[in-house]
């Protein structure tokens, strides 16, 4: 991670406004905001396009590429002495009703959604697995993709988080690595892999397999017995960027009962679950989520991404 903070690495697993902070009308916002994302490139043209409805005035830059992407630009800014200390706390943002554990006690930064991992399965499989441990069995050997936490945020997340447990570990990602499982270069080429039927089963996030399987893609989503593990997509600001009326017009657009139900329009769990479920969501469905220690996540991030890296490869 070199010297990309924590905060920043949560900041950029999925969202991030990067313009400093500070008060303005909302009927005043205008100039420019640069948007640092790794959102899949028509969730954020939709919501820049619903946040520039709001604020005409704004003229927004997108930088949208994989997390480990958008981290190593950020990186590289940080490195060139911009931006130096990270993310700007804002403590008025509305958080009422939003999940707990989904923001910052500091208000650095605020869970946008909730975005789980899990197993999609084709349709046309021999058999289905209940769990996570499931897949490591010989009857699924070479019939797994997953995308890899070099280049994704959501699988880093998991990673980080399956391989602290005693019933998972590294040993649950050794066993696939022995039934010949892949490593592809995200969440969108797993879904490729498996609706097309060149693989069976995915390691893949909600809702990209729920969406599919809508649009009549032969795939179904499995929530495993262990337990599913999840990221926020959250939203930041940094410290020394240029616009601050904007940056704080775009954290309160993502946070608000607007943005919110567009979230949950894309096939998002939204964070203020009061604004309505995707339509996708299993009715009176109750996820399981694998806790984080997000602190330890991001502490052993790049010595996972190395092992990773060295049993998987680049």
């Amino acid at each position: 991670m070199g010297s990309v903070s924590r905060r920043a690495f949560m900041s950029a697993l999925a969202l991030a406004a990067m313009a400093a902070a500070g008060p303005a009308p909302a009927q005043d916002v205008k100039g420019k905001l640069v948007l640092y994302t790794s959102q899949p490139e028509r969730d954020a043209a939709q919501t820049v396009a619903a946040f520039r409805k709001a604020h005409p005035g704004v003229d927004v830059e997108v930088f949208r590429s994989g997390t480990t992407e958008v981290m190593g630009k950020l990186a590289a800014e940080f490195a060139g002495g911009q931006n130096d200390g990270r993310l700007q706390p804002y403590p008025e943002a509305k958080v009422d009703g939003l999940a707990p554990g989904s923001f910052d006690p500091g208000k650095t930064y605020f869970g946008s959604k909730l975005i789980t991992t899990g197993i999609a399965v084709n349709t046309a499989a021999k058999s289905r697995p209940a769990s996570w441990a499931d897949l490591a069995k010989p009857e699924y050997k070479g019939q797994i993709a997953m995308p890899s936490p070099l280049y994704s945020g959501a699988a880093a997340i998991m990673l980080g988080t399956m391989t602290t447990r005693p019933d998972l570990g590294w040993s649950f990602f050794e066993k696939l690595k022995a039934d010949d499982a892949v490593a592809v270069r995200g969440n969108g080429a797993v879904l490729t892999a498996v609706a097309s039927g060149e693989k069976a089963y995915g390691v893949l996030v909600d809702f990209m397999a729920f969406n599919a399987k809508a649009k009549g893609s032969p795939i179904d989503f499995v929530f495993p017995a262990e337990g599913l593990p999840a990221v926020t997509e959250p939203v930041a600001m940094l410290k020394t960027a240029q616009n601050p009326a904007a940056a704080r017009a775009f954290v309160d657009f993502i946070l608000s009962d607007e943005g919110q139900k567009l979230a949950s329009s894309m096939g998002y769990i939204p964070a203020r679950a009061s604004v309505g479920m995707p339509s996708w969501y299993p009715a009176g469905a109750k996820i399981n989520l694998m806790p984080t220690d997000i602190a330890k996540v991001v502490q052993s991030n790049s010595d996972n991404l190395k092992r990773f890296a060295d049993l998987f490869g680049k």
